[in-house]
């Protein structure tokens, strides 16, 4: 009796245990890139450019949070190739191996292919991805990642009628290979020829509604120089920078240091006619400008002289202009808790290192150094050795934590970590020129930027412990230092370089390895089924 009338109850518990337990599996998309050279004349000059899908610059990867990105990549050129998606940055949660860099993958050999299998965990924001291999990212091959919020997560800005991604770079008549040789030579890389937006220099366009809201994804995927970005008569809102949303600051023109992105609202409230989308170098001489076109349906009126105005010089201006881009701690991002739950301020910091950068001549040559070392690529990546323990590759802590004073050396520089560690990073830059580092697998918190030499009494005058923005990508203004906070949470080796890209050439980066003796899928994946092999990794 009692089991007749429980049966169905218990059938029921079971079918309810059914339809909420069972997670369904995040959804996939699947790209191939074929990557081949191809003319191009982006400065009206032919030349060798490399295309992607016959495309310059290379397809948008639109995806939404949590998606499942599968991208079989079969390289044409005649050199090894590899992509990064880091660029400014796409985590690689447990999987380093996906980073598409020297010091985690085997590039792919001419007439071959390899298949990134990437999830875009918990992420939201504006990304760019390019070619990591030696100068070919100099010649094109770059292109942007859009990840936009599930339909289930509150958007904290009014929703846009269109978005328009725009990509910036600096541009040479020269391709990769002509740069190469002049850098291996021992010489530096000359100023840009140009400067492009979405690969011309000045006939893109975007055809707008007016009284209607738009937003401008802009990615600052240039080699050499920060740019300054504005729309003749209308105002930038900035609403998301590199996955975080950000307090709706109004601006008329805006810095981005090489390897940065930011999302802007712009309401179109100006007279039916056309209008200058503007993008000038920063801290150059000569000043290089770009520019598009901004066209109102119906507009008979085309855009008229004189274009905006935007800095030039103007160091201070750019750093009381970062100081007030702040997070949005009510706001949600990727998760629908706020951003500001996390109260990164409060955190015990368990290490400080200091990095200084430098321009060194090693044995006649002009190098760039991190801490007085200039890396160089070992024939087999740091994580291929490490998951075999392949002894001499390389050494953990084989830089300093401060700026020694020896002289520039050559090496193979890996800072290790415990997975969870909670880092203080400083910049310190000694140079006269900016400075740009990224950081792939992490990202961080801006807390302070400052003149001068860094020293731990400049935390409490300069530091914002409160509302500082997450990014994964700082600049370092001339003879200045700029301290970011970070959370070590993903296991794995991971790239942290200059992200101007001649620097990082000639030795200005490192490797974080963050480690715990742990082995389990909960903290790291294993070395992919289809994993390239060199150097010395053993054959599957």
């Amino acid at each position: 009796m009692n089991q007749t009338v429980f049966l169905p109850f218990y059938l029921g518990f079971l079918a309810w245990l059914c339809v909420f337990c069972v997670k369904a599996e995040d959804p996939y998309r699947f790209f191939t890139f074929e990557v081949t050279y191809g003319e191009i004349s982006p400065l009206g000059v032919p030349q060798r450019g490399i295309l992607i899908n016959g495309q310059f610059p290379a397809p948008t990867i639109d995806c939404v949070t949590n998606d499942n990105v599968i991208v079989n990549v079969i390289n044409k050129l005649d050199e090894p190739f590899l992509i990064t998606w880091c660029v400014n940055g796409i985590k690689q949660r447990k999987t380093s191996w996906q980073d598409g860099v020297l010091g985690t993958n085997c590039p792919i050999p001419p007439n071959a292919n390899w298949t990134y299998q990437m999830q875009m965990k918990d992420q939201i924001g504006s990304y760019s991805y390019f070619p990591s291999t030696k100068m070919h990212r100099a010649s094109g091959g770059f292109g942007a990642i859009n990840v936009r919020a599930r339909a289930v997560i509150f958007v904290p800005y009014l929703k846009p009628v269109e978005e328009f991604t725009l990509l910036i770079s600096d541009w040479w008549k020269s391709d990769h290979k002509v740069l190469s040789q002049i850098l291996d030579s021992g010489k530096p890389l000359p100023m840009a020829d140009g400067l492009l937006i979405n690969g011309r220099p000045s006939s893109t366009s975007f055809t707008v509604q007016g009284g209607q809201l738009y937003m401008f994804r802009v990615s600052n995927v240039a080699l050499t120089t920060s740019i300054n970005f504005r729309i003749q008569n209308h105002t930038l809102t900035i609403v998301e920078t590199e996955g975080s949303h950000t307090l709706q600051e109004a601006y008329e023109s805006f810095d981005l240091h090489v390897g940065q992105s930011a999302s802007f609202l712009v309401r179109l409230h100006a007279p039916v006619k056309d209008y200058f989308i503007v993008a000038s170098t920063r801290f150059t001489k000569p000043i290089l400008t770009a520019t598009g076109i901004l066209h109102y349906d119906g507009s008979q009126t085309k855009a008229s002289l004189p274009l905006p105005d935007g800095p030039t010089y103007h160091i201070h201006w750019s750093m009381k202009q970062a100081r007030t881009i702040r997070w949005n701690l009510t706001a949600n991002a990727a998760r629908p808790n706020p951003q500001g739950s996390y109260h990164y301020g409060t955190i015990p910091v368990t290490r400080t290192v200091v990095l200084a950068n430098s321009e060194a001549n090693i044995n006649g040559k002009l190098r760039y150094a991190v801490n007085q070392v200039s890396y160089v690529n070992p024939t087999t990546p740091l994580k291929i050795a490490d998951f075999y323990n392949i002894s001499g590759v390389f050494n953990v802590n084989s830089i300093k934590d401060t700026p020694p004073s020896f002289s520039p050396i050559y090496g193979v520089s890996v800072l290790g970590f415990t997975l969870h560690d909670y880092a203080e990073i400083v910049f310190q830059n000694n140079e006269n020129t900016i400075q740009s580092w990224h950081l792939d697998g992490s990202d961080f918190w801006t807390v302070g930027f400052g003149s001068g030499v860094w020293n731990s009494t400049l935390r409490r005058r300069f530091y914002n412990l409160n509302d500082a923005t997450t990014r994964h990508t700082v600049q370092v203004y001339p003879k200045s230092w700029s301290s970011i906070l970070v959370s070590l949470d993903n296991k794995g080796m991971w790239n942290l370089r200059s992200a101007i890209w001649p620097r990082r050439y000639l030795g200005q980066e490192l490797y974080i390895r963050i480690w715990n003796d742990e082995k389990s899928f909960h903290t790291e994946y294993d070395i992919p089924e289809n994993a390239l092999r060199c150097g010395l990794a053993p054959l599957k």
